[in-house]
């Protein structure tokens, strides 16, 4: 029969702690044991429910900010990225700049 652990399971997503085969831990070397606290498919549950969280909290601060922009200047907040915005320069453009020094 397979060893069991226990898993910890997490309050704050509504993960109920559990007995699980030791092969269902990751390893984690920086604990005593070298096994991670919650089994692999827990700690997936839990690593996509705080990413949602970020996820929900960028959303959020991202409208208080645009509101907070829109307010202040008198002028709606932008939606778009500017055009040409991420667009990475030709060597030709670098190598034509003048050189400051």
């Amino acid at each position: 029969m397979a060893e069991l652990r226990k898993c910890i399971g997490s309050a704050r997503f509504g993960i109920e702690p559990h007995d699980a085969p030791v092969e269902d831990f990751p390893s984690q070397p920086s604990q005593k044991d070298g096994l991670g606290r919650m089994c692999k498919t827990q700690w997936n549950q839990y690593t996509a429910g705080l990413a949602r969280e970020a996820k929900t909290r960028k959303a959020a601060e991202g409208d208080v900010a645009a509101e907070a922009a829109a307010t202040e200047s008198g002028t709606p907040a932008p939606t778009a990225k500017r055009p040409g915005a991420g667009r990475t320069r030709k060597k030709a453009d670098v190598a034509q700049e003048p050189a400051t020094g």
